[in-house]
């Protein structure tokens, strides 16, 4: 899951010479909360709303409203930009990426290419998007959470009985966190399945596997089977 092929490649940008208030104009026509900032072309750093709200903020409470308005419109981009912005490469994982964005407290990073130009942006708002589309959460299936040995075959194991109930898998997820020593949680979510046999799924799922919980989004039916964190 590379960056490149996840990222928003049409981006919206401001020169770093136009006015604060231009900035504000084109996040708020946009619905967007950063604009990369550009000289000749080249990245030179990031305006985010917040940047916007502070330099706003600390003008306010010594003009008026009209002075303030003034002000704002003669406000360079530049003065107010973060002139370091923190960038990701477009061959980062969308996981590498993510962990940046935690890291650095920032709700979106520009994406350069090999010469280090912008080739696109990537946001929160676009790992939430990837997320819901590895899990499959869109089909509207079932979620099953299992603890189960960390052995090779024990999810073949499981996979095979869904297969037998002519489902189809959406997706197969795994973690050793919060997993005891010796086993990791696994979540397989399904779809295309006739609810009628979802009672012989689930007692045969759970001879071969110690079933947590199963979500059923389409009918919003919860069962929690074992009481831990997964």
């Amino acid at each position: 899951m590379l960056v490149r092929n996840w990222m928003s490649k049409k981006v919206i940008t401001i020169d770093e010479e136009d006015s604060m208030q231009h900035a504000s104009a084109l996040m708020r026509e946009n619905h967007i909360r950063m604009l990369p900032v550009m000289r000749k072309g080249e990245l030179t750093g990031i305006v985010s709303g917040s940047d916007l709200k502070r330099a706003s903020a600390s003008d306010a409470t010594v003009l008026d409203i009209h002075e303030l308005l003034y002000l704002i419109s003669k406000i360079k981009v530049h003065e107010i930009m973060n002139k370091n912005p923190i960038t990701v490469p477009e061959d980062f994982t969308v996981e590498e990426t993510a962990q940046v964005l935690m890291d650095n407290d920032i709700s979106g990073t520009p994406v350069l290419d090999y010469d280090g130009k912008l080739v696109g942006i990537i946001t929160r708002d676009d790992i939430f998007k990837i997320l819901i589309s590895l899990s499959g959460l869109g089909k509207k299936g079932i979620q099953f959470a299992f603890q189960i040995d960390d052995k090779s075959g024990s999810i073949k194991v499981l996979t095979d009985v869904i297969r037998k109930y002519e489902a189809r898998i959406a997706s197969i997820l795994s973690t050793y966190e919060y997993a005891t020593e010796g086993t990791r949680i696994v979540y397989i979510r399904i779809y295309d399945i006739d609810r009628s046999i979802m009672p012989d799924l689930v007692r045969e799922l759970r001879e071969n596997g110690r079933l947590i919980y199963l979500v059923d989004h389409r009918d919003n039916k919860r069962q929690i089977f074992l009481d831990t964190k997964a």
